[in-house]
């Protein structure tokens, strides 16, 4: 170590940067790989009638260019950056304000009975995105801080789901139920890590499960599609027609599926084949198989996700990974769990794999920070 001169100013060794986990980026990786292939099979078919093959390919690939700059960013910002009060109140109004203007006619794009997007630029934006990861880092910030209110129902854990709340209506009027009730039951799963009680939450659930039944049920297109999921077969002239269609493209993948491209159902049998049910096309292509590595990959990103969580030494650092991560593997699971018909037909994509400049470019963002939390291990 050099010796201080008299006459010159103290020079400091900058501290060297710790490695990120590497197990997380190699999923992610392999996450957006398989992703992209999956997508080219299932959008090769209308793209070439739009004159260019790789089309949606190309699109993710700009969303994935943009998620690249964002994770870079997120991943060389300290996680703490992430608490700071101007932070966390200046994304949750900017989500409330983005949510609002989505449902006024006009402003939001309307599409297939929803308004779930805004059109910036000419690039179609979803703000219910934006407002789950802002949910995560409130969420995370103030249970950081709420441990020894944890153990209350009414003073602790019901003014926790207030901000929650707020989204979960703002998106249930678009109508997305599914994006909705999944930011509800990220919160609830964050509030169970941070300390409370079974008995509360278990309620909580209860209610929630109940209030979700007769929103379902007081609707007649609602109320079919929830009864559809049982027999989607019996009325595939109507609302059970595209989980018909998915479990008919599982099936006929078998064990090592079709080949790559050559399954049917994304011949304008199976809608959306590139964003809500891209893994219908997985079994049809791949088989039991593909779907098994595509479960496995989740597994692994939930597994590394929790692990940064657990080794990281101050319990925001914890809250903000494992909340992150419980947010990507929730959605990965319900959008699963759809497909094949253990759930309702709901409008959800697959994480890294469904089409979607946006929802891609955040993933990345969010995985960036789950990269810096990383950093700091016990």
């Amino acid at each position: 170590m050099l010796a201080d001169r008299p006459g010159m100013k103290k020079r400091y060794l900058l501290k060297p940067v710790a490695p990120m986990d590497s197990t997380m980026i190699t999923v992610v990786t392999l996450l957006m790989l398989y992703g992209l292939l999956i997508l080219f099979s299932a959008t090769y078919y209308q793209s070439v009638r739009k004159g260019d093959a790789l089309l949606e390919v190309k699109r993710q690939l700009i969303g994935i260019g943009l998620g690249t700059v964002l994770l870079l960013i997120t991943s060389r910002i300290p996680y703490t950056f992430w608490r700071k009060p101007k932070v966390v109140v200046g994304g949750l109004l900017a989500s409330v304000v983005l949510l609002v203007l989505v449902i006024i006619p006009g402003i939001g794009v309307y599409l297939n009975g929803s308004r779930r997007w805004l059109s910036i630029a000419g690039m179609s934006f979803q703000p219910s995105e934006f407002a789950k990861i802002a949910s995560v880092l409130y969420l995370a910030s103030t249970l950081s801080y709420r441990k020894d209110q944890l153990g209350k129902l009414f003073k602790g854990v019901l003014p926790l789901l207030i901000v929650p709340g707020v989204f979960f209506i703002l998106i249930l009027e678009q109508p997305n139920l599914s994006t909705a009730g999944s930011i509800m039951i990220a919160a609830v799963l964050m509030m169970l890590l941070a300390g409370a009680k079974w008995k509360h939450l278990s309620l909580l659930g209860v209610c929630g499960l109940c209030l979700g039944m007769v929103y379902a049920w007081i609707e007649p297109y609602r109320r079919e599609r929830l009864l559809s999921f049982r027999d989607p077969f019996a009325q595939m002239s109507d609302e059970g027609y595209q989980l018909a269609q998915s479990l008919i493209a599982i099936g006929s993948g078998g064990l090592f599926g079709r080949g790559l491209g050559r399954g049917r159902q994304k011949f304008s049998y199976l809608p959306y084949p590139e964003s809500d049910f891209i893994f219908a096309i997985v079994g049809e292509d791949f088989g039991l198989l593909g779907c098994v590595v595509v479960l496995l990959l989740f597994a692994a990103f939930t597994f590394a996700g929790m692990r940064i969580a657990v080794n990281c030494p101050d319990r925001y650092g914890s809250l903000l990974a494992a909340g992150l991560t419980a947010m990507i593997s929730l959605q990965a699971f319900l959008n699963i769990a759809v497909v094949i018909g253990l759930m309702p037909t709901t409008g959800l994509p697959l994480p890294f794999f469904s089409a979607g400049g946006t929802s891609i470019s955040l993933l990345m963002a969010s995985v960036g920070i789950l990269l810096n939390v990383s950093r700091n291990k016990r």
